[in-house]
């Protein structure tokens, strides 16, 4: 296992972290996690030198951080650092953060978290908690003991991401990044401004939420040097030999110098192992221009299959009638994007309970006039939902 530099917090982890997000489960019930078998995969990472181990409060219906709980017993707590979440959306008052603290030391059967993170901020939530005061409880909760790292995962544009990097002496920062998403929320720009300000960088969503791994479109396997599996190295440079779509995609983040560690939701022995092998050999820089350039390219084909080029700026919001232009657009690109129309069509759904979906478009033209892009939001909208509510 090879290990990074955790920012300016004085230790080093390993460049593989283990995510708590995905881990086996029975019959489709991703509340009902199959025990026994998690435990095993979580010990045989930190075994083969894993130290990272990243859960939160709601992951798994709530059940995740006992599990790792569990899984850290025996003497594997001292071996890792741990990290978790404060539901900031949970938090009504100051008194909140008190409470789900306590709660989650109690779930994961510990004195303290390593690396506490503020969860899924955007501009809104973190304006919230900050105007609650939740950076003086971190303050005190780390004079304490209790909490050992401050940190906070992120889930907006950009230009939301230097305030709150500015806004606090944070050790660290969670954030989205993989090969296509160079440019989405915080991007590779907020990954060095991060690591410019002294920050450890934790990626996450490698894979794109095993987006990247599987089921590819026939362009981007193309450019990947034309299977499933690389075959002689002779397109996109020798040493890519059998290289499998997620070994693409990991070593992408990990050629980055400025990731501190990237965490994967495996879900199976399988991946653990693999994982582990990918990781023990990647290390920054090590990526020839050929194999760079293969990567770009399968970029490219993927950008290619955007259906709408909306940029999500929220303009055309809100709309007289309730329809969320935005979230349509972000399925129906997600869906086309990495061919993932069965998940796009299951988060339409609910949508269109909510009566919030594109069926609803009264066809007022506010949003055209608003839109910067100058789409077509009309026709698009009914293009959106006739793909999306099959």
């Amino acid at each position: 296992m090879r290990y990074r530099q955790f920012g300016r917090c004085g230790f080093d982890v390993s460049a593989l972290g283990f995510g708590c997000m995905r881990l086996p489960c029975v019959g489709g019930d991703q509340s009902v996690i199959r025990e026994d078998e998690a435990v095993r995969m979580i010990r045989y990472a930190i075994d083969e030198g894993v130290n990272y181990v990243d859960t939160a409060y709601g992951y798994h219906g709530g059940n995740s951080e006992k599990l790792v709980g569990r899984a850290l017993a025996s003497g594997y707590r001292d071996r890792v650092k741990l990290a978790t979440k404060l539901p900031v959306w949970l938090c009504k008052s100051h008194d909140d953060f008190d409470r789900l603290l306590g709660e989650q030391l109690q779930r994961l059967a510990t004195d303290h978290i390593d690396c506490y993170l503020l969860h899924s901020l955007d501009s809104k939530s973190w304006s919230r908690a900050r105007d609650m005061g939740v950076l003086e409880f971190f303050a005190k909760q780390m004079e304490l003991g209790r909490i050992r790292h401050a940190g906070f995962s992120f889930h907006d544009a950009y230009e939301a991401f230097p305030g709150i990097v500015d806004a606090f002496d944070w050790g660290f920062c969670q954030i989205m990044l993989n090969y296509v998403d160079v440019e989405y929320q915080a991007g590779l720009a907020g990954l060095k401004y991060a690591a410019e300000h002294g920050l450890a960088v934790i990626v996450m969503e490698p894979l794109r939420g095993g987006k990247l791994a599987a089921n590819l479109p026939d362009e981007v396997v193309a450019a990947l040097g034309g299977g499933s599996e690389v075959g002689d190295g002779s397109e996109v440079g020798e040493g890519s030999e059998g290289w499998s779509p997620a070994e693409w995609a990991l070593r992408w983040v990990w050629n980055l110098p400025e990731v501190s560690v990237a965490l994967s939701g495996m879900n199976s022995m399988e991946q653990v192992v693999d994982n582990i092998r990918i990781a023990s050999d990647a290390a920054p820089g090590v990526l020839t221009e050929r194999q760079l350039a293969a990567l770009a390219r399968a970029r490219e084909a993927y950008m290619a299959r955007i259906r709408v080029s909306c940029t999500e700026c929220g303009y055309c919001q809100p709309c007289p009638h309730g329809v969320v232009i935005p979230d349509v657009f972000g399925l129906y690109n997600e869906a086309g994007i990495f061919n993932a129309w069965e998940g796009s069509r299951r988060m339409y759904r609910g949508i269109v309970k909510a009566a919030r979906d594109a069926s609803r478009c009264a066809e007022c033209g506010q949003c055209e006039a608003a839109c910067p892009q100058q789409l077509h939001v009309i026709e698009l909208l009914k293009e959106a939902h006739a793909a999306l509510a099959e």
